[in-house]
């Protein structure tokens, strides 16, 4: 028996894991697929180019490369007879056949550079081997190849994977030893053999996630930290792109030579140019297209041709126009990965990387951005060139900026990778219109924000109208719940304007982060102050009352008709000297994590003495140095120079409402970021392959639609999700039959597969005591039907015992088109649309999850012993939702699901599900 306690998920791939582009560890990019009837003749072709040691390596003797040593690189079946490519099964359906996955160069000169393939040979188990072409080996073809094929085989049912390797074949060995994967090797006969264990470990997620990094980090290295630059499209036109370009990257002094281009002109900006990137005498790492649209793809030729390893794309004309400009678009891309170059854009603004080591400005924005310590990406170039100037007027420093456009190619997904080891960026601002792969996001970014806070802001929160949903849960779903539940998640921090996330940014660069929630209000206003401190409260933050330390000290210096204890109110005629004190006592009280100044000048004391007062007051309060210290000079707004020095920054906001909602939002995070790591527990006892069978015959047999209510049970109790005894009747006779098994009294409720809201049809009736009313119910329910046209809709009745005293919640889950499946969990009943009490989660769902999920909820306090109530087992709670996650994960074809109500009873006596209702889809 398994001891294992959780389980451990791989890293979520750029594209189709079995189909799509991969990036190889110099930062290169290739293509994988599996393979196909045609590939036979270039699989000769890889062997003619193979040596003579790789081919040994591979067949264990001399193989010359014809087509049937060709054939041989291809799976076989389980019958061991070579396997037709064209024939490779999808994952999930069976075993009893292979698979052959091959690596390509992509492009117009497509060709195969590696091929792996396991074969079954025994259940559970599989033989696999690889070749790669010599020229390439060392790029972690070999790794990439082994990912894939452990992915592929472990959805087939198999769970461990064979190989033979020939003791000199270091290469192979190595891949294997690096893969994280627990195996066994032995010696025999002069053969390695290699046992590997593909369930996913810890070691094995790790190992995978470190080797993404690592070729993602390397594949922007020309971006980020070119050598050369060559402007394609350099002007001598004033106010043109190409000319604006040019001059950014001259006047912010870029750390390297710089080509400009350009058939038509010798010199441009007094820099000799060239006709052709191909014509410039030495390597240019980084190229900015600013030509028409009709001549990208030709000038993207050019740039394969010289070698160039990165294109920043500025050329607009492409996807964002329509059906016409997409096809475009990906010649583009093929194009570009073909000659294994990466691109940003198209439509674009540009990238800067301020670094003093760079010195990159490759955008054509007007206006020079300050150095600094934030990383910046956004989708939008138009709103690029505004971030840049506001985050000067802000006096907020960009490490880098980057406008990805398009998104074709360099995603924000490749961004966060790059920001999460550049030691120039503490803090990463995101602003997105669209996720291209929401998953990967929510891995990356839960990685990345335990390590830097990430700051979003993302379009489109709102839906011009919902659509027909067939469930609770799917009516709940607002077009924006995915989103939200995918920063929560990741411990993103979801800003609702720009302007808030910038509010947060500047604290966040320049202040430490707050230990705990408690907020020290110092001013010299008492509107303003009181004005602060209900924002705090209203964002969850507490105003504490100092200590009777603290107040006795403050009353020594100030007026007696100053409040002391929190907010402290200095009145109108505080000093500066008043500020600094009062500001040095308050950073050291042990009941404050976090202190506001607020300041309105009313004569007494100038801005530019309190600015200093506070400098030297928080110099004065060493205890107080890791507190996060805010100030709301109402005239003042950004990083001033009056509250800054050599050794911090305070960030001064115009409004005490800004200050609150920057510090709650730095409280969440802080939170979120101390909070242990969840885990995606493991339940031995969950028989998934009984569950996805029931839904593969009510598919089968009825294709797409709600399963019975007995099927729907029985998936439950597969699943190990307790529910409340059920039997479906389909007269009056054998409900009362049913009742009198169970025991009076009952519940009798209505069961069809199409009406949804059984209380819109009479359909349930409680406490039904005796044979008789379960027979009226029966009955009222039939007639109710037969009086609206709709009698051969209901399929008869559910007959269940009285569930006892308990808290109704309920439990669903809908299918999000981008995010996937989405849980929700909230209060039940037929209220609960009306009320909209419910929070959701992406799956899969750590155990920190599902706890945040029942305690997220307004009506949390009806758990938690309300009114002298009961404390209801909320373990259980967390325990079924982490089930539901596990089994839409494992059973695909479930799309919506609703458990409304669960009944959910005293500490430890469980919960159960007392309705349920599940849709299947293929």
């Amino acid at each position: 028996m398994s001891d294992r306690t959780q389980s451990f998920l791989p890293p979520v791939t750029q594209s189709d894991p079995l189909r799509g582009p991969v990036l190889l560890r110099d930062g290169r990019p290739a293509y994988l697929r599996t393979a196909t009837r045609e590939d036979l003749p270039a699989l000769r072709e890889l062997l003619q180019r193979s040596s003579l040691s790789s081919r040994y390596f591979r067949f264990f003797g001399a193989v010359a490369p014809t087509e049937d040593s060709a054939s041989r690189l291809v799976a076989a079946g389980g019958d061991g007879r070579g396997q037709d490519p064209s024939t490779i099964p999808v994952p999930g359906t069976g075993a009893t056949q292979g698979m052959t996955l091959v690596v390509t160069t992509g492009g117009e000169d497509d060709r195969i550079i590696g091929v792996g393939s396991y074969t079954p040979v025994r259940p559970g188990e599989a033989e696999i081997a690889f070749l790669v072409e010599d020229t390439h080996q060392g790029r972690g073809i070999g790794t990439i190849l082994l990912e894939r094929l452990a992915l592929a085989a472990d959805l087939a049912g198999i769970r461990r994977l064979i190989a033979q390797v020939l003791p000199e074949n270091q290469q192979m060995l190595q891949v294997f030893q690096d893969s994280g994967y627990d195996f066994v090797r032995e010696l025999g006969d002069g053969i390695i053999q290699i046992a590997l264990d593909i369930e996913p470990t810890e070691r094995s997620v790790a190992m995978a996630e470190q080797r993404d990094r690592i070729a993602t980090q390397a594949s922007l290295e020309p971006f980020f930290r070119p050598r050369s630059v060559a402007v394609i499209g350099a002007s001598r036109r004033p106010g043109s792109i190409g000319y604006r370009v040019l001059q950014n990257l001259i006047t912010t002094g870029f750390n390297g030579p710089v080509y400009p281009v350009n058939p038509k002109a010798n010199v441009v900006s007094s820099i000799p140019a060239y006709p052709s990137v191909k014509d410039i005498p030495g390597p240019v790492d980084l190229a900015i297209i600013a030509v028409p649209q009709p001549l990208v793809l030709s000038v993207v030729d050019d740039c394969a041709e010289k070698g160039v390893r990165g294109l920043v794309v500025l050329t607009a004309g492409f996807a964002e126009t329509g059906p016409e400009g997409k096809e475009l678009q990906d010649r583009l891309l093929r194009k570009v990965r073909g000659a294994g170059m990466r691109m940003i854009g198209p439509n674009c603004l540009g990238i800067l990387n301020l670094d003093p080591e760079v010195r990159l400005n490759a955008t054509f924005g007007p206006v020079a951005p300050l150095p600094g310590r934030v990383g910046m990406s956004s989708q939008s170039g138009a709103l690029g060139l505004a971030i840049i100037e506001y985050c000067r007027g802000l006096g907020l420093g960009l490490s880098s900026f980057v406008s990805v456009g398009n998104k074709a190619d360099v995603s924000g997904n490749d961004l966060l990778q790059f920001w999460e080891d550049d030691p120039q960026t503490d803090v990463i601002l995101l602003y997105l219109e669209s996720f291209g792969n929401p998953r990967r996001f929510a891995r990356l970014a839960r990685r990345i924000s335990k390590k830097k806070p990430i700051l979003a802001v993302k379009s489109g929160r709102t839906s011009a109208g919902k659509r027909a949903a067939g469930s609770h849960t799917a009516a709940l779903a607002a077009s924006d719940v995915g989103s939200d539940a995918l920063f929560r998640q990741a411990g993103v921090i979801r800003a609702d304007t720009l302007e808030e996330m910038f509010d947060i940014a500047s604290l966040l660069v320049h202040q430490p982060l707050p230990k705990g929630k408690r907020v020290g209000i110092l001013t010299n206003a008492g509107g303003p102050g009181i004005l602060c401190a209900d924002a705090c409260e209203a964002e969850g933050l507490e105003i504490p009352i100092l200590t009777e330390e603290t107040q006795a000290k403050l009353r020594e210096f100030l007026v007696p008709a100053a409040s002391v204890t929190n907010p402290v109110d200095m009145v109108a005629s505080a000093s500066a000297e008043d500020y600094e004190r009062a500001l040095s006592l308050m950073l050291e009280d042990p009941n404050i994590d976090a202190v506001v100044v607020i300041f309105i000048d009313t004569g007494a004391a100038s801005m530019e003495d309190v600015a200093k007062a506070v400098k030297a007051g928080r110099k004065n309060a060493p205890g107080g140095r890791d507190k996060p210290l805010l100030a709301s000079f109402m005239s003042m707004r950004g990083i001033s120079d009056l509250l800054k020095d050599e050794e911090e920054s305070i960030p001064s906001y115009r409004f005490p409402e800004s200050v609150a909602r920057a510090l709650a939002r730095a409280v969440q995070y802080a939170e979120w970021r101390s909070a242990p790591e969840g885990i995606i527990p493991y339940f031995p006892d969950m028989n998934l392959e009984e569950a996805k069978a029931i839904c593969d015959e009510a598919l089968r047999t009825r294709g797409d639609g709600w399963l019975r209510p007995d099927e729907a049970d029985r998936v439950l109790r597969a699943a190990g999700i307790r529910t409340i005894p059920t039997r479906l009747c389909t007269t009056e006779d054998e409900a009362v039959q049913a009742a009198e098994e169970l025991g009076y009294p009952v519940v009798v409720k209505l069961a069809s597969l199409t009406l949804v809201h059984k209380s819109e049809w009479k359909g349930v009736h409680l406490n039904l005591k005796d044979a008789d009313a379960v027979r009226r119910a029966f009955r009222q329910m039939r007639e109710a039907l037969e009086a609206a046209g709709r009698a051969d809709e209901m399929l008869g009745v559910t007959v269940q015992p009285m569930a006892g005293e308990g808290t109704e919640v309920m439990i669903g889950m809908t299918e999000d088109p981008s995010f996937g499946p989405l849980v929700a969990f909230g209060l039940g009943g037929v209220t609960v649309e009306l009320l909209g009490d419910v929070v959701f989660r992406i799956t899969p769902l750590t155990d920190r999850d599902a706890w945040n999920m029942v305690k997220g909820i307004r009506g949390f306090k009806l758990l938690d012993g309300y009114r002298n109530m009961p404390v209801r087992d909320q373990k259980a709670l967390a325990e079924m939702l982490l089930r539901v996650s596990q089994l839409v994960e494992e059973v695909p074809a479930i799309s919506e699901m609703d458990f409304n109500p669960v009944k959910v009873y005293e500490e430890g006596k469980g919960a159960e599900v007392l309705d349920v209702r599940i849709m299947v889809r293929r």
